[in-house]
C-alpha cells in the first residue's frame, strides 16, 4: 500500500503527541527533565533545615547553661545582670556587709564578738578649739573577723569608781559592726562643753571595756591620751556607738 505524504505527517503528528504525553507523566513523577529533580532537592533542602533546627537551639541552649544565664533567642543572655551583680557582692565591698559575707567567707551572724585582744584602741582630738569631743578608733588586729558590740564602755579614771559614759541612741548604727581583719570602727566622744570648767580633769589615759552578747566584757584596754592629755567632764560627758563611718546627723552631739 503506497503511503501518501500527507499520511506520513499524520503519523509524525500522533508520535510527537505521544512523546510529549510521556515526558509529562515523567516530569509529575520527579524524573525526565530535571525539573522535578530540582523541586525534590528544594523539598529536602527544607525538610533538612528544618531538622537541624531543634539541634541549633540545643546549641544555643547548651551555651547559655555554660555561662549560667538562658538565651532569649536575641543573643542577649536573660538573667545575666542578676549574676554579675551576685559576683560583684562576692567580689567587692569593705568586708562588713550585715547578714552578707563579711569578705573572709564568714557571715556577720557566725563572727564572733570582738574580745579587747582582738582589737587596737586609740584616740584623737577632733578638730577644734576648745577640744569638745574625741574619737576613738578600733581597729581589727586578731587575724579574723569579729562583731564590734554596741558602744564602747569609757571610765576617766579608777574603773571601780568612775562615772558610767551614757550612748547616745541616735548615734546606733542600722547593721551590725562587722569588722574584717585589719578593718577600722569608730566612735565619736564628747568629753567636755568646752572652756575650763571647774569640774574638768585632764587625764592622760583612760580605760575602754567592750561588749559581749549578754552584756560587758572581761578584760579592758587601756587608751593613752594625745599629748597633753584630755580635760575631761564626767558630768556632761557622751560617746557615740561603734559604726563603720562617722555619719553626719547620727553621729553629732
Amino acid at each position: 500500500m503506497r503511503t501518501t505524504t500527507r499520511d506520513h505527517r499524520k503519523h509524525t503528528v500522533l508520535a510527537a503527541a505521544a512523546v510529549a504525553a510521556l515526558s509529562l507523566g515523567l516530569t509529575a513523577c520527579g524524573g525526565g527533565d530535571g525539573t522535578g529533580t530540582k523541586d525534590e532537592g528544594a523539598a529536602a533542602s527544607s525538610r533538612n533545615a528544618t531538622a537541624v533546627k531543634p539541634d541549633a537551639t540545643s546549641k544555643s541552649d547548651g551555651g547559655a547553661k555554660s555561662d549560667g544565664a538562658a538565651s532569649d533567642g536575641s543573643g542577649t543572655a536573660k538573667g545575666g545582670t542578676a549574676a554579675q551583680t551576685a559576683v560583684k557582692s562576692k567580689a567587692g565591698g569593705s568586708g562588713t556587709a550585715a547578714g552578707g559575707s563579711d569578705g573572709s567567707g564568714k557571715s556577720s551572724a557566725s563572727a564572733p564578738a570582738c574580745a579587747y585582744g582582738d582589737v587596737r584602741i586609740t584616740v584623737q582630738k577632733a578638730d577644734e578649739t576648745p577640744t569638745e569631743h574625741v574619737v576613738l578608733t578600733a581597729k581589727n588586729i586578731s587575724g579574723h573577723s569579729c562583731r564590734l558590740l554596741q558602744y564602747p564602755l569609757i571610765a576617766f579614771g579608777p574603773i571601780q569608781t568612775a562615772k558610767d559614759i551614757p550612748a547616745v541612741a541616735k548615734s546606733k548604727p542600722e547593721a551590725p559592726v562587722v569588722l574584717a581583719p585589719g578593718a577600722p570602727a569608730y566612735a565619736n566622744v564628747r568629753i567636755a562643753n568646752g572652756g575650763v570648767h571647774e569640774d574638768n580633769k585632764v587625764v592622760t589615759s583612760f580605760t575602754v571595756n567592750l561588749f559581749a552578747p549578754d552584756g560587758p566584757a572581761e578584760g579592758s584596754v587601756d587608751v593613752k591620751a594625745p599629748a597633753g592629755g584630755l580635760a575631761v567632764d564626767e558630768a556632761v560627758a557622751k560617746t557615740g556607738y561603734w559604726t563603720e563611718e562617722l555619719r553626719n546627723g547620727a553621729d553629732e552631739f
